[in-house]
């Protein structure tokens, strides 16, 4: 008999343990899809018609067209309530609603058509690189804002009340914060005194703000104005030199700045415009404030510079120190790192703290790889130079003031920017080289370990010509020039020579190359003219051999007579 009901009561359990697992399996999977409830926003009654929940994209805008009609009780029905009482649920859901409109229409620039139009949220992404694609969500984010220095999520989730169809509504703990947004994105003081019918939409943008933008802007251009004005007559006032330099080139960027603070301070106490201007707003502030920042500490910077070429560097060449041609080439890089630094920090803050990508839903232009592929071909030549010009600030081949023989010219380094070389010629000539075809080029720094340069000059003199007396006379040029050092070094020598001439050489140093140029060019002129008023038989002849005779035997070699044909006369006198 026990052996009976042991097999009984096995043969039951293995008939219903796939039931049971089945009914396990089910469950899970209706966990993923939504959360369940007891009953949903049992105080508000049934939804009415116009309510439309079944997708997220959907639930959105059904929310937004309720709100903007004023129906805020419909509209509650959008959001889930579960936290609230009935009877809270029936009398604090239309106030709810209008707050929650308000932030959304305030806080951010909510693209509805991103959202997605399937009921389960399904993500679809095509390439496979999103690490859910394929698989239903019942949870989603809209916007993310601050208020009181902290980040707030206002999210949508997929609920199910029963055997009732699961519908998408506002999260509960986002209706818990919605006063407290309200507080930070809700009405300004001037809005409140604002008559409904002004209140309407027209497009984007609510009738009001369309007058009241231009009002806006025109205000904040009459403040830039004035600063910029104040700024101009404060430079005039101050005394000529770097003060004055400085204030008179820093009138652009502290107009912009104030501007962008007074902007901000309209904004934040004075009025607030819907999601898509305030985001415009926004972004427009950041970038100008940065840039007017950016711009006073180029300006501050390029002030500095411009004291340091007068003070310590004089004229941009070689005849100063290396130590201070080796600064002021690095504030120049200094002044490249700022500007990268400047715009690194505003296109990373403003993509961090506004999501511009998500926000505009430009998906396709936040994938790494095909912005990569973007940038590097519309912006090959211009990232070459830039890094190209790096490579020169960290490596140095070349520094500001340094003479250079690029391309058979002589040239002074007057400055290396991002993306070009100034050069300055030695006929004032400006010439202006992309910094990857210079490092791409072979060149001479003439500069590289010191400015003093070894020069020749050559002279092609008979053979009597006396070496000694030149090599005196051309010490004695050499050692009489202020531009020639190292008068140890004053050479000369017989380079060369052929069967009627000798080639001189004259070796001279000269303290940087441009003197030692000069120098070379002085001394062939003063040899020049010692040997034309004392030794002017010294100078290469032409010579006609008339003979072979060689003097030194004693033998005369043997002669031809060459009888000249004779002429007509000769014939006629001959003649019998």
């Amino acid at each position: 008999m026990k052996i009976l009901i042991v097999w009984t009561l096995l043969l039951l359990a293995l008939t219903f343990s796939p039931l049971s697992m089945a009914q396990s399996d089910k469950n899970e999977d209706e966990e993923r899809l939504w959360y369940s409830l007891d009953a949903l926003n049992a105080g508000l009654g049934e939804a009415p018609d116009g309510v439309r929940r079944v997708t997220p994209r959907e639930a959105v805008r059904s929310f937004m067209q309720l709100t903007e009609e004023g129906d805020f009780a419909a509209a509650a029905h959008l959001l889930n309530l579960s936290d609230l009482k009935p009877e809270q649920q029936t009398a604090q859901g239309d106030e709810l609603a209008r707050q929650l409109a308000e932030v959304l229409r305030r806080g951010e620039w909510l693209n509805v058509s991103s959202l997605p139009a399937q009921r389960d949220a399904l993500v679809d992404d095509p390439s496979g690189q999103h690490p859910r694609a394929g698989q239903p969500r019942r949870d989603l984010p809209l916007v993310t804002l601050d208020a009181k220095g902290q980040a707030y999520d206002i999210r949508l989730g997929r609920y199910r009340a029963g055997d009732d169809d699961a519908v998408w509504l506002i999260t509960p703990e986002a209706i818990s914060v919605v006063s407290l947004l309200y507080e930070e994105y809700g009405p300004s003081w001037l809005e409140k005194h604002i008559p409904d019918r002004f209140n309407k939409t027209y497009g984007m943008l609510k009738l009001w703000e369309w007058v009241a933008i231009p009002i806006f802007l025109v205000v904040i251009g009459l403040v830039g104005w004035g600063v910029f004005g104040l700024v101009g007559v404060t430079a005039r006032l101050l005394p000529a030199g770097v003060a004055s330099i400085f204030t008179s080139h820093v009138r652009v960027p502290l107009a912009f700045i104030a501007m962008s603070l007074m902007a901000q301070f309209l904004l934040d106490y004075v009025v607030s415009f819907s999601g898509a201007a305030t985001t415009s707003f926004r972004v427009l502030l950041i970038i100008i404030l940065a840039w007017g920042l950016g711009l006073v500490a180029l300006r501050l910077l390029d002030t500095f510079l411009l004291r340091m070429t007068q003070r310590m560097v004089g004229e941009i060449d070689d005849t100063k120190s290396r130590d201070e041609r080796k600064l002021l080439t690095t504030l120049y890089a200094l002044r490249r790192g700022i500007i990268l630094v400047t715009v690194t920090s505003v296109t990373v803050y403003i993509l961090a703290d506004i999501d511009l990508f998500g926000t505009l839903g430009l998906s396709l232009l936040a994938s790494a790889s095909v912005l990569t592929v973007l940038v590097g071909i519309a912006g090959q030549a211009v990232l070459g130079n830039i890094l190209s010009s790096f490579q020169v600030s960290l490596a140095k081949p070349i520094r500001i003031g340094d003479l250079v023989v690029f391309e058979e010219e002589w040239c002074y380094v007057e400055g290396i920017f991002y993306t070009f070389i100034r050069l300055r010629t030695w006929d004032e000539r400006r010439v202006i080289v992309p910094v990857r075809y210079f490092v791409s080029k072979p060149f001479q720094n003439l500069s590289a370990k010191e400015a003093k340069q070894y020069r020749s000059l050559v002279l092609t003199l008979d053979m009597s010509a006396d070496i000694d007396v030149l090599r005196e006379q051309f010490q004695a040029i050499a050692k009489a020039d202020d531009r020639v050092i190292e008068h140890d070094k004053l050479v000369c020598f017989v380079t060369g020579q052929s069967e009627t001439s000798l080639e001189v050489t004259f070796y001279i140093m000269g303290s940087e190359p441009i003197c030692a140029w000069e120098a070379e060019a002085h001394a062939r002129e003063k040899l020049i003219a010692y040997i034309r008023d004392h030794h002017p038989d010294w100078w290469p002849r032409e010579m006609v051999v008339l003979s072979h005779h060689d003097a030194t035997r004693g033998v005369r070699p043997a002669t031809r007579t060459v009888t000249p044909p004779a002429t007509v006369e000769d014939v006629t006198h001959k003649a019998p």
